[in-house]
């Protein structure tokens, strides 16, 4: 049995910049992401294996991160429409019969975080459905892995290793150095990804990296303005690592066993697509419950 955490955050991103038709609720609003998380999460669970799955949702995009550093990712300058469909999107899983945790204080890889490290020795794999770099910090040799959908590309640990030059436990550190602009975390001047995978590959963690680069075992362009950088900057970088940790302790009242998904309540769907214009009858449905 496998487990299957799905970032919802992203699948609603994806549906609502990916999808070209037009989709209008009964209140004139625009539902084309909220059509194009239903049809995709379906499409998900028609795939062979895909029997457990739970899908995580940044209700509000702001986090206790935010406290933590002013400049992280918020939901300025997002697309109002958009904003405005992430508490339907996450109806809409649940009127297909799917489990959906909505993050108020937390952000969703903190709850899928939580979610595969739980369950990781109770199932054959957890796959993290995303194309986020964040949550590579959670693969796990071929026990967790990260499943981008749309390029279908799993990345088990070898493959980690391979696109960043780091081992996944590296890979806040990574964020740190080189930043992460999708989250708001500007990383330190000078370093890259080049730099920052070179020198983690030798030196896992930032307090491993000797503070002169002449002891660094590695050759790096511009080793010693980077040194310095980092000397100067050094509790700025464990900051930075601070927001690019995911947390493990996500609040999760369901079991494993409630996870299972036992195919789409009829009435549950129909009221939710009578609630907001719908049209039931365009949705591939395979399962009824």
């Amino acid at each position: 049995m496998r487990l299957h955490l799905l970032d919802g955050t992203y699948e609603l991103f994806r549906a609502h910049y990916g999808r070209r038709d037009t989709v209008v609720g009964s209140d004139g609003s625009d539902l084309r992401a909220t059509l194009g998380i239903i049809d995709s999460t379906l499409a998900l669970l028609r795939e062979p294996g895909v029997t457990h799955l739970a899908a995580s949702f940044d209700t509000v995009i702001e986090s206790f991160r935010n406290d933590l550093f002013p400049g992280y990712k918020s939901s300025a300058g997002m697309d109002p429409e958009l904003l405005a469909q992430f508490p339907l999107a996450e109806t809409a899983l649940e009127s297909i019969g799917v489990v959906v945790w909505r993050n108020i204080e937390f952000e969703a890889d903190d709850a899928i975080a939580t979610a595969a490290i739980r369950w990781v020795e109770d199932v054959e794999q957890v796959v993290i459905a995303t194309p986020d770099k964040d949550l590579n910090q959670l693969v796990i040799g071929s026990r967790i892995v990260t499943y981008n959908r749309r390029e279908q590309k799993l990345l088990d640990e070898p493959a980690v290793v391979e696109k960043f030059g780091i081992h996944p436990e590296s890979i806040p550190d990574y964020l740190a150095l080189m930043g992460d602009a999708a989250d708001g975390v500007p990383g330190l001047p000078g370093w890259g990804a080049k730099s920052a995978s070179t020198v983690l590959a030798r030196y896992p963690r930032l307090e491993l990296i000797p503070a002169s680069a002449a002891d660094w075992e590695v050759t790096v362009r511009g080793a010693e303005k980077l040194a310095a950088t980092l000397r100067d900057n050094l509790d700025l970088a464990y900051a930075y690592r601070e927001l690019t940790t995911l947390r493990l302790d996500v609040p999760i009242e369901e079991s494993l066993a409630d996870l299972e998904w036992k195919g789409v309540p009829r009435e549950k769907f129909e009221e939710f697509c009578s609630a907001v214009g719908l049209d039931p009858d365009v949705i591939r449905v395979h399962r009824w419950s």
